[in-house]
């Protein structure tokens, strides 16, 4: 056991580190790009469990458990990665962010002061993930809304509208976005329905378009159950 030991430590200390990606300026889009691409690391923890989370976070109130544990539960099973990380990663105003090409999420620390801001960002970014799965399979790199657009409810969809003013090509995604950033559980039911199988497509009929594309590339029969 001694000798396990030496050898532990002769590796610790003759390892090289390796080094940090130099960041000129953060809270930029380019520090946001280098933590979702995870060559920046440092102020960045994974979360693996409810526990993990709850003690980042001033959790306010415990009848949230529930409904925190189902979505990463769902978010472990799928394979999305949580991680919380320092806000030196993220442009101001950026309380979250999902990455359909690491599947990864990442929540901004300086929110964590609040568990229901912290639930309310954890269904938003979770159900871009559950677009991802819309579009084909988890594992690529394209988004796909769920739901029809004149079925989003019309309060969210103005939010969307405002928000998103300067990026009127993302409207259609964040409005149903932001109607499961502020419906429970709506995210966590969208993500179990995310599976190897088509059973996204049995629960959320595609609209014309995206089935056309689905269809078009082989993800999708056409037939819903």
């Amino acid at each position: 056991m001694k000798k396990l030991f030496a050898v532990l430590a002769a590796l610790t200390l003759t390892a090289p580190a390796l080094a940090e990606p130099k960041i000129d300026r953060w809270k930029t889009p380019h520090a946001m790009g280098c933590m979702l691409l995870q060559e920046c690391t440092e102020g960045v923890k994974e979360i693996k469990s409810f526990d993990d989370l709850a003690s980042l976070m001033v959790y306010n109130d415990e009848k949230l458990e529930e409904e925190f544990k189902d979505l990463l539960g769902e978010m472990n099973r799928i394979g999305i990665g949580v991680f919380v990380a320092d806000a030196k990663y993220f442009p101001p105003g950026h309380r979250g962010v999902y990455h359909t090409v690491g599947n990864n999420f990442f929540l901004n620390y300086t929110y964590m002061n609040d568990s229901h801001v912290v639930l309310k960002v954890m269904r938003h970014e979770g159900w871009h993930a559950a677009q991802d799965c819309m579009a084909g399979t988890i594992d690529n790199n394209n988004i796909a809304i769920i739901h029809h657009p004149d079925n989003v409810p019309t309060n969210f969809a103005f939010q969307a509208e405002v928000a998103y003013s300067s990026m009127p090509a993302a409207i259609p995604w964040e409005r149903e976005a932001i109607w499961a950033g502020h419906t429970p559980f709506m995210t966590s039911n969208a993500l179990r329905a995310c599976k190897a199988t088509d059973a996204m497509w049995d629960v959320y009929p595609p609209t014309p378009l995206t089935g056309e594309w689905l269809i078009d590339n082989g993800f999708w029969n056409g037939i819903t159950k």
